[in-house]
């Protein structure tokens, strides 16, 4: 069916309400904006299903929402036993319509007969993933779009091990969502109903509990938090999203009495509307946070910062009578480095011990564990396959101690299998006040870690692409790329080329060709003789094009040099591809 056929369906059809209807008669001269809500429908793909809100087959709104929860249920009948008892847990962010979408999740839910378990307010995606695994249910739905902009939602759904659905699974409730042609066919029970009958359940306070008792467990140096954690100063911002309460409640309860936020960002606002997106990898996210500091006379030993739905951390440390911040890589070296130490100084470091990282995520963390024997694998970029290895290891002699991604997502323990920024702010606040009681920042712990295993340097660049044809830019950029196969980079040769979707690395030194063993993805990789790697992808969740880099050097400014020279020239190159497009 056409882009324009769609379109008179929504207008012509009894199931879509008046405003949707006069929401899409605004748009009748505009052809371009016609197009793009019409010309696909919003994909679901592995990564669960995020998009701008609106009416439209390729926008986010209650019957998208309806469809796809109706695919996930036909696929919890086909696929799971007594996945109907057992029950789905719903948890929402603080978005436009976060409340509505998982109201309408649980009642299409309940409409087949499958239990559901929705909170009564916000709460984080690690919670929502505890909860999926402490209430034994056979899966999750997290509404957010997490750190997008004001005008994005998204919808994830959770195993019933709390992980991420991951690609086979995912590719199954694709399958199901797409068999659905006729928004007639979804079932839906009224709310009245649902709740007389069991379906629908509302949980809150007694999971809040459990799952900040779990948080705890995961964090050492307990005892020096509740005897000097008002020796460290702090200031939080949740950026308008679900980190509010249940960060503040754990900072306090493990002593940290010394505790501000900033109180214009507690609010939960749809519109974020004190920053220009709410992502803590922004430094601009943190201007009201440094003015309070500012206020404060800089007394403030450490700022933290979380997403909307309260899986990624940021951190700023002051250092030298300046605030300066880590990156995910920075931090997550920080936090496997600490824990390792802590764990080996309790006789707790585990045998068969292993860190999990993304394949886009520093390599000076394999250096730290090594000097511990702890093993470092990788996986591709996304939560949900550290998560699914944490499962694996339940039935092998391996044992999770830390999983991080470059981009500000960290987890240790095993009550979860998402990233936690709850947990994260805890040990970043404990870790800080260790160095603190050796008078040291975090800044003076990471250049004694570089002055012992290598001055490490990453960045991430991301290229902006939207609409139809920024995605048709996108694709025909990495298959420009992959078609090219680069034996050489800045003057240095390449000795090795990864291509995740043909699982092939070719090894241009040895002249061999191997198979990579991780689930088919469209990520191309170079390794270069100077151990300089080069990733690109695109992103899961946002119309972009991302180039990742991470480079090795001697020293830190030789190190800060070829990483700026390597991210200009190679950013340089892959424009003029697009410009091509």
């Amino acid at each position: 069916m056409s882009y324009k056929a769609k379109y008179r369906e929504w207008l012509i059809s009894d199931y879509f309400d008046e405003e949707t209807k006069a929401e899409l008669e605004s748009i009748e001269d505009n052809e371009q904006e016609i197009e793009d809500r019409f010309y696909k429908d919003l994909t679901f793909g592995t990564g669960g299903m995020r998009g701008k809100i609106g009416a439209g087959t390729n926008r986010i709104n209650k019957y998208i929402i309806r469809k796809a929860t109706q695919g996930f249920a036909n696929y919890i009948i086909n696929y799971l036993d007594e996945g109907r008892d057992r029950g789905v847990v719903i948890s929402y962010d603080s978005r436009h319509k976060s409340r509505e979408f998982a109201r309408e999740t649980a009642l299409v839910l309940n409409g087949n007969g499958i239990k559901t378990y929705l909170f009564d307010e916000l709460r984080p995606t690690p919670e929502l993933s505890f909860a999926v695994r402490e209430l034994n249910a056979v899966g999750g739905v997290m509404v957010t779009a997490s750190h997008n902009p004001p005008e994005y939602n998204g919808y994830k759904v959770y195993d019933e091990d709390g992980c991420q659905a991951v690609p086979e699974k995912a590719r199954k409730i694709i399958s199901e969502i797409d068999e659905i042609d006729d928004f007639n066919l979804i079932k839906r029970m009224n709310k009245e109903t649902a709740k007389a009958e069991g379906f629908f359940n509302i949980i809150g306070a007694e999971i809040d509990d459990r799952y900040i008792e779990e948080v705890k467990k995961i964090i050492p140096d307990k005892d020096l938090a509740h005897n000097k954690g008002q020796n460290l100063s702090m200031i939080y911002t949740p950026l308008h999203g679900t980190g509010n309460k249940p960060v503040r409640r754990l900072l306090t309860e493990l002593g940290f009495d010394n505790l501000e936020v900033v109180e214009e960002q507690t609010k939960v606002d749809p519109d974020f509307s004190t920053v220009e997106q709410p992502n803590p990898e922004d430094e601009k996210a943190y201007k009201l946070a440094l003015e309070q500091a500012e206020k404060n006379n800089k007394e403030s030993d450490l700022i933290l910062s979380t997403d909307p739905d309260c899986d990624r951390l940021g951190i700023l440390v002051k250092h030298e009578g300046e605030y300066r911040s880590l990156s995910g890589n920075e931090l997550g070296i920080l936090l496997g480095d600490y824990l390792l130490n802590k764990f080996e100084a309790k006789n707790k470091l585990p045998e068969n011990g292993v860190i999990i990282k993304t394949i886009v995520t520093t390599e000076m963390v394999r250096k730290i564990a090594d000097e511990f024997n702890v093993e470092v694998i990788d996986v591709l970029t996304g939560f949900k396959f550290i998560g699914e290895k944490m499962t694996e290891f339940e039935n092998d002699s391996r044992n999770f101690i830390f999983g991080f991604e470059e981009s500000y997502g960290y987890l240790a323990g095993n009550y979860a299998r998402d990233k936690d920024a709850v947990l994260a702010s805890g040990l970043s606040a404990v870790m800080t006040l260790y160095y603190k009681e050796q008078g040291k920042t975090l800044y003076d712990r990471l250049a004694e870690l570089r002055e012992k295993y290598g001055y490490y340097q990453e960045n991430l660049k991301s290229i902006k692409l939207e609409g139809k044809v920024g995605q048709e830019k996108i694709d025909g950029t990495i298959k420009s790329l992959r078609q090219e196969k680069s034996k050489q980079l800045f003057g240095e040769k390449v000795i090795k080329f990864k291509d995740y979707l043909k699982q092939k690395c070719l090894n241009y030194k040895e002249n061999t060709e191997k198979e990579i063993k991780l689930p088919k993805s469209n990520v191309l990789q170079y390794i270069l003789e100077d151990e300089t790697l080069i990733t690109v992808r695109p992103s899961g969740t946002e119309p972009k094009l991302k180039l990742y880099f991470a480079v090795r050097a001697k020293s830190q400014e030789k190190a800060a040099t070829k990483l700026e020279e390597y991210v200009t020239e190679f950013t340089s190159k892959v424009n003029d591809i697009i410009s091509e497009i």
